[in-house]
């Protein structure tokens, strides 16, 4: 697929002036330090008149959307607020009507605002945007003017081919139009420096992105994860290679540099976690475990001084930190947590005399997208419309629950039910199925025994099924010996992911004991591996159930890419249902699974 050349043209929008009829409160841009030679809002005269020699440019950002138009709920729809004695609150945050609003708040009074994203916009998204090949959620975001963004991971789950549908626009080659009017695709456009195509070796999208006004000039690098092939089905990446981010970033900053845009920002779709939840914790504290870990620093680390800030995403944490750039001098890198919760504030002075950033002015912090203002009534036209058209799909019961059912910890409740379908969906399609493995990505959330609408307590609808399961993946069985579902379990906990591991979810019937006190694979206590009491056999067959994303190796566990007497059936989602309908009815729920088939010792 060509790169695209073309010049970004923004379509006509209204936005602003419905925000300012709706009545909005104006709030000043932060206020930055600013060098001790000229102050914001002054002119120099000693050099020229005419504007001042520093301007603050505001960066609004957030990252990770994943299509949550409504606002989401139970914990992906809260946010952990620091308070001043120590202590922390929960704060209900996210939803498109609401980050409408706030954003449009934030950029009152500021003539000098970008708005940009860290990737992750689509792809893993509810029923009212996943179910519409998510065109509700582009819609969406060029509503909240959305700049510009990077691409994710999730950008890539239905390949690079509809992924350039969403930037261009244009019905969808096999579901077509779903309103009288052609989808007119992204206002803004998606950066993917270093998503190359393979046969031509250019990148599929555009490297970077100029923002300017009047004299002022922003570059922007835009790119995702190197390992994107590892947590996106193979389909989804076929024909594409993934670089690395530091060498891809920094190779198009000197780029921009030569081009005279001296002022540069990466977006990047990788990040870390920091040491607290609390989405306002002081990153850069001092004390013994503070901070931030994970990719994102070392990529840090080696980004080139040319680039002023960093708006990082991927891991749907919450920080705004100070990462030393290769000549020591500190750089700001922010992550807004992710489902539209919050949004990152950064002020960035420009300094017209060099065309670059005084780095000593940058200040961040990041703000709930708070659910207690006013919504944005282009939003809920919005939603309100793609609802009606989900509706007769999505209000479907498909089962039944007597309690929440969460998707939190090691080993879930949600992950062991999936797990608990696809083994009896695995045994309609073979009854020598033996067990069923579940990645954990991939499943998106709970299941809630409040009910979201008008269908009931504990009613599960297929909406709800979706937003928990909305990948298509399918169902798929595979052969594997003894010794080989033994290393199964051990690249859960070593190789690429003994810094994080990804335990997968047991359906009923597989125990064993996770040691986390030990290190890589020594993890797994292979003694305590059993199926239904006994012992794993290393030199028997056994028949495994995983969906189409682990059957490909996915999430760094490549030996479930190479097991034997391959068989494709249904679409995850589907054996969800029909297990719940099987299993469940009004009168008799189904219960949470207790999570207990993994002994963990700590």
């Amino acid at each position: 697929m060509p790169a695209i050349s073309q010049p970004h043209h923004r379509r006509r929008r209204n936005v602003r002036l419905l925000a300012a009829a709706a009545g909005l409160a104006t709030v000043g841009a932060l206020a930055a330090a600013l060098p001790s030679s000229a102050a914001a809002g002054e002119t120099d005269k000693s050099r020229h008149h005419g504007p001042s020699r520093y301007q603050d440019v505001q960066l609004l950002s957030f990252n990770d959307l994943h299509g949550n138009l409504e606002p989401p709920s139970g914990s992906s729809g809260r946010v952990t607020e620091l308070q001043a004695d120590g202590t922390t609150k929960t704060i209900d945050a996210g939803g498109v009507e609401y980050l409408a609003t706030h954003l449009r708040e934030a950029r009152a009074g500021n003539k000098y605002s970008i708005t940009a994203a860290g990737g992750d916009m689509v792809g893993a998204s509810p029923l009212i945007s996943g179910l519409f090949h998510d065109e509700p959620t582009i819609e969406a975001l060029n509503g909240l003017e959305l700049d510009v963004t990077s691409v994710g991971n999730h950008e890539f789950d239905e390949g690079a081919r509809e992924l350039a549908r969403l930037q261009k626009g244009g019905c969808h080659p096999t579901a077509g139009c779903y309103t009288d009017e052609e989808f007119e695709g992204a206002d803004f456009p998606y950066l993917a420096a270093n998503v190359l195509n393979e046969k031509t070796g250019k990148p599929i999208l555009k490297p970077y992105w100029v923002w300017k006004k009047k004299d002022v000039k922003v570059g922007f690098i835009g790119v995702t994860l190197e390992d994107t092939p590892g947590v996106v089905s193979a389909e989804g990446v076929k024909g594409l290679k993934f670089k690395d981010e530091v060498e891809t970033i920094n190779k198009y900053a000197k780029e921009l540099q030569r081009q005279g845009v001296k002022s540069i920002v990466a977006l990047i779709h990788e990040g870390g976690a920091p040491a607290s939840g609390s989405y306002n914790y002081n990153c850069d504290s001092p004390g013994a475990g503070d901070g931030i870990s994970g990719p994102i620093v070392d990529i840090a680390k080696n980004i080139t001084p040319q680039v002023d800030a960093l708006v990082t995403g991927h891991t749907h944490a919450a920080y705004a930190c100070t990462i030393n750039d290769p000549a020591g001098n500190p750089r700001t890198v922010t992550s807004a947590a992710s489902f539209g919760r919050l949004y990152t504030d950064t002020t960035l002075t420009y300094d017209r005399w060099t065309g670059d950033i005084a780095r000593t002015a940058v200040k961040s912090a990041n703000h709930v997208v708070t659910r207690t203002v006013a919504k944005a009534t282009d939003m809920t036209e919005l939603i309100s419309k793609w609802n009606t058209l989900a509706a007769p799909i999505g209000n479907r019961a498909i089962g039944y629950i007597s309690a929440d059912i969460p998707s939190t910890g090691t080993e879930s409740p949600m992950g062991d039910l999936i797990a608990d379908a696809q083994l009896a969906y695995g045994k309609q399609l073979d009854p020598e199925t033996d067990l069923a493995l579940m990645n954990p990505g991939g499943v998106r959330a709970g299941l809630t025994y409040a009910q979201k609408g008008t269908e009931g307590d504990g009613v599960v609808t297929y909406a709800e099924g979706f937003t928990v399961q909305p990948f298509s993946n399918t169902v798929n069985l595979q052969d594997f010996t003894g010794a080989q579902l033994i290393q199964v379990l051990k690249e859960q906990v070593s190789g690429s992911n003994a810094a994080s591991p990804k335990i997968l979810q047991p359906s009923s019937g597989l125990t064993y004991t996770l040691d986390l006190t030990k290190t890589g694979a020594d993890r797994i206590v292979v003694d305590s591996v059993k199926l239904n009491g006994a012992a794993i056999d290393p030199a028997a067959t056994y028949r495994v159930a995983t969906n189409s994303f682990l059957a490909g190796g996915g999430d760094g566990i490549t030996t479930l890419g190479l097991g034997t007497n391959d068989l494709v059936g249904t679409d995850d989602l589907a054996a969800l249902e029909q297990y719940l309908l099987a299993n469940s009815s009004a009168t008799s729920p189904i219960a949470p699974p207790a999570a207990n088939r993994i002994t963990i010792v700590k």
